[in-house]
């Protein structure tokens, strides 16, 4: 229940609001404990800032604008450069934000080292073809490329058919694979081409007899069914909700399901096993010798945020029981994924023991004051958002703890921290 003119109760007490801090921290201890920041309806709402953001953090850097803390801006957002969302969330926040300090949805892409050589499609908007390049993938092609060279696949927009029959399509290349990078602006053309090519095992321009089964790989970045902008109306469709209909599709068509060879982006343990690595790294670079110890992870999705930082701390919790029995985790059961991450982290000592979920009110969750009706309470349970493919854990989805907004969380961590 919420508590009113402070900090709001989720599984844990919470203190009350206290005075901005400035400076260097106390005796320059170094930081034991790093955030992971979800951006849309945290820091910022669509194009437009969150008033606490900057307030934020003044808290988190120091007088000549540096952080104090390890900080990586974890989103699900995969529209866009790497580099242009640091830019961007420098200017909304006040200083400098690094390239290597922003995961976007598939950022943990360059782990799949198995699929870079290959020729894959890839689906989205904004820069698709340069984001699959700069995570290693050498040979893409995109939706407009294959409908281009298949002119006659995409048949809902009558304006766009064509006028006469063109010549046979020769010499393109087979597709391998599929990289879901994000929502597209046509979905129509999107949904019916990535089905042409699965049933067609990557040949679209072929008569097959069979459907074949399993189908070609399929990597998929953010699931998020929902997210915030500026409309009024608390939810817009995410990529999340294109899945969905990719996968009813393609299950209506073939009476078979659809299957991927990876999910990544919020909440998949794979995106945090990467900011893990990343918090790591700000640590050595900034020469903090205490190892970090708790990630607080601050977002405002309970479904891709909340589920993830929790999915992810039984993950730790579990590796922490390991540890001390002296249990050494086979790499026989190991992803190839989660292989290449090991690699990654082989110089990295598994230091990290918790991650700390903490949900802000700014977003597509609006904290309601009061008791909830039985009506409420019945669709908070029977309702689940989340991926088909993540099983529904009530307890995945419930918030260490509750806060008004991203300024709160950060004085909340300092408080648990005792840092100031």
């Amino acid at each position: 229940m919420a508590l009113r003119g402070g900090l709001r109760a989720g599984r844990g007490l919470l203190c009350a609001a206290g005075p901005p801090v400035r400076g260097v921290c106390a005796g320059a201890r170094p930081p034991a404990f790093g955030f992971l920041f979800d951006v849309d309806g945290v820091l910022v709402r669509g194009s437009q800032p969150v008033p606490a953001a900057r307030r934020a953090f003044q808290r988190l850097a120091d007088g000549n604008g540096r952080l104090r803390v390890p900080v990586v801006f974890l989103t699900n957002a995969g529209n866009c450069l790497r580099s242009a969302k640091a830019r961007e969330l420098s200017q909304a926040l006040g200083l400098e934000v690094s390239p290597e300090q922003v995961i976007l949805s598939h950022s943990p892409l360059q782990l799949f080292r198995q699929f870079h050589q290959k020729c894959m499609l890839v689906a989205g908007q904004g820069p698709v073809e340069e984001n699959a390049h700069n995570v290693g993938f050498n040979h893409v092609i995109t939706i407009e490329a294959l409908r281009k060279a298949y002119p006659l696949l995409d048949m809902v927009d009558q304006s766009r058919r064509p006028k006469q029959l063109p010549p046979p399509t020769t010499g393109f290349p087979t597709i391998e694979g599929v990289i879901l990078f994000g929502e597209p602006v046509r979905w129509e053309t999107s949904l019916q081409l990535i089905t042409d090519v699965l049933l067609s095992g990557g040949n679209p321009g072929a008569e097959l007899e069979d459907v074949p089964y399993p189908h070609l790989p399929v990597l998929a970045c953010n699931m998020d069914l929902l997210w915030m902008a500026e409309a009024k109306m608390p939810s817009r469709f995410g990529h999340g909700t294109f899945l969905l209909c990719l996968e009813n599709i393609y299950k209506k068509v073939t009476g078979r399901e659809l299957k991927y060879e990876a999910l990544i982006g919020k909440p998949s343990k794979i995106t945090y096993f990467y900011a893990e690595y990343l918090i790591k790294q700000q640590a050595e670079k900034q020469g903090w010798k205490a190892p970090i110890r708790r990630l607080y992870a601050v977002g405002d999705n309970p479904m891709s945020d909340i589920y993830g930082a929790n999915l992810y701390n039984n993950y730790l919790s579990a590796r922490q029981n390991q540890v001390q029995a002296g249990v050494k985790r086979s790499p026989q059961t190991a992803s190839p994924q989660t292989k290449d991450y090991l690699d990654l982290m082989k110089d990295c000592n598994n230091s990290v023991e918790s991650c700390e979920s903490i949900l802000v009110c700014t977003g597509v969750y609006r904290h309601n004051y009061g008791v909830p009706s039985k009506t409420q309470q019945c669709i908070r349970e029977t309702v689940f958002h989340g991926h088909r493919d993540f099983c529904f854990d009530p307890s995945l989805v419930e918030a260490s703890y509750i806060v008004q907004d991203v300024d709160e969380a950060v004085q909340l961590a300092f408080k648990k921290e005792n840092w100031s």
